[in-house]
C-alpha cells in the first residue's frame, strides 16, 4: 500500500516537474497532496530526490545544471504564488540572467533574483533576493521568468564589484545588440548605478561608441595623450555608397583607423582571412591601419599609441587623401536627457 501511494504521488508531480526542469516547490508538493514523509524519504541521502534550496526540491539524482539552478532560485524567490513561472512575483536578472542568453563574460552566479515589493525574501546559498517596487518587463528564456537584458545589465552594474567586469559585460550586451547605449544609460540611472564610479565610466564610453573593454582600455591610452580623439565603431563607406568596414577606431581626418584584433574571435582560419581582406580593403581606400591585440592595449599601450602617432603624423602630408568616409554615424555625449 505505501509503495502504491508513492507511485501515486510522483506520477501526480510527473507533469509539474516536466514544465519545471524536474523541479518543485514544497507547496506544490503540498497541492499535490504528497505526505511530508514521502518528500523526507526521498530526499533522504542516496534518495532519489534532491533538496536544491530551502522549499525547492530536485526530482532526480543527477546534479542540476545551469538552468535549473536558476529556475530553483526563482522558484525560491516567487513563493507559494499561483504560477512562479509567470514572472509576475519572481524573475531571473543580473549577471545570471545575462549569462543565460549567451552575453559573452557574465557570471552566471551569483543568482540574483527580483522579488515584486513589498515582499522580502531571505538571501539563501547562491541566491541574491533583490525586492523592487520597480517591477519589469519580464521574458521567458528556457524556461526560466527573466528581466529582459536591458534590465538585468543594470541590476548586475549595480552589484558588481570588479570593474573590470562591469566595463566588459556591459560592453558586450551593447556590442551584442541587445540594447541601445543612450537607453542602458537610462536604465543605469533609473537603477541609481550611476553613482558607482565604475559603472558611470562605462556608460560614458558606451555613448562614445566604445564596444568592448579592449577598446575602453585603448581609449584610455590615447585620453592620457594629446593626439586627436577618434570616432569609436564609425561605418565607413566608399565613394559608391558601399559599405566598407567598421574599425574599431578612425581618424576621419587623417583615414587612420585602429583594429584590435582577438585571437580567440579572429584567428581561426576563415575568421582570420575575413580580418586580412577588411584590412585590405581599408587600405585600398587610403585608409592607414594600425592593428594590435587586446593584450597589445592592455600590456604595452605605449607601442600602440606610437604607432599611431606615426602614422598620423604621415597621413598629415600625404598628397592623396584617403576615398573612404565616415557617415551615419552619432557621437554620443554625456549627460544624456
Amino acid at each position: 500500500m505505501i509503495t502504491h501511494r508513492v507511485r501515486a504521488t510522483a506520477q501526480d508531480v510527473a507533469p509539474l516537474a516536466r514544465r519545471q526542469l524536474n523541479l518543485v516547490t514544497a507547496h506544490q508538493l503540498r497541492a499535490a497532496r504528497v505526505p511530508s514523509a514521502t518528500v523526507a524519504g526521498r530526499t533522504r541521502p542516496g534518495g532519489p530526490w534532491q533538496r536544491l534550496l530551502p522549499r525547492v526540491y530536485l526530482l532526480q539524482t543527477g546534479p542540476p545544471d545551469e538552468r535549473q539552478r536558476a529556475l530553483s532560485a526563482v522558484l525560491y524567490a516567487a513563493g507559494p504564488a499561483a504560477d512562479p513561472l509567470g514572472g509576475g512575483a519572481a524573475a531571473l536578472t543580473g549577471g545570471a540572467a545575462l549569462a543565460l542568453i549567451g552575453v559573452r563574460g557574465a557570471p552566471p552566479t551569483p543568482l540574483d533574483v527580483l522579488v515584486r515589493a513589498p515582499r522580502t525574501v531571505a538571501p539563501a546559498p547562491g541566491v541574491r533576493p533583490l525586492t523592487t517596487a520597480r517591477w519589469p518587463a519580464t521574458i521567458t528564456v528556457s524556461g526560466i521568468p527573466s528581466a529582459r537584458p536591458l534590465r538585468a545589465a543594470a541590476d548586475f552594474a549595480a552589484r558588481a564589484e570588479d570593474p573590470d567586469l562591469v566595463r566588459a559585460v556591459l560592453a558586450n550586451v551593447v556590442q551584442a545588440g541587445w540594447c541601445h547605449p543612450r537607453d542602458l544609460h537610462g536604465e543605469l540611472r533609473a537603477a541609481r548605478a550611476l553613482t558607482r564610479p565604475a559603472v558611470r565610466g562605462a556608460a560614458a564610453e558606451l555613448v562614445a561608441g566604445v564596444r568592448s573593454i579592449a577598446e575602453a582600455r585603448a581609449r584610455d591610452a590615447l585620453a592620457a595623450t594629446d593626439l586627436p580623439a577618434p570616432l569609436w565603431n564609425a561605418r565607413l563607406y566608399t565613394p559608391d555608397g558601399a559599405f566598407l568596414a567598421s574599425p574599431d577606431a578612425y581618424w576621419p581626418d587623417e583615414g587612420v583607423a585602429l583594429e584590435i584584433d582577438s585571437a580567440e574571435y579572429h584567428y581561426a582560419r576563415d575568421s582570420w582571412h575575413a580580418t586580412l581582406r577588411r584590412r585590405l580593403r581599408l587600405e585600398a581606400h587610403g585608409v592607414l591601419v594600425v592593428s594590435a591585440t587586446p593584450s597589445m592595449v592592455r600590456d604595452t599601450p605605449a607601442e600602440v599609441v606610437a604607432a599611431l602617432r606615426t602614422l598620423l603624423a604621415l597621413a598629415a602630408h600625404r598628397p592623396h587623401p584617403p576615398t573612404a568616409t565616415a557617415r551615419g554615424h552619432e557621437q554620443l555625449r554625456l549627460p544624456l536627457g
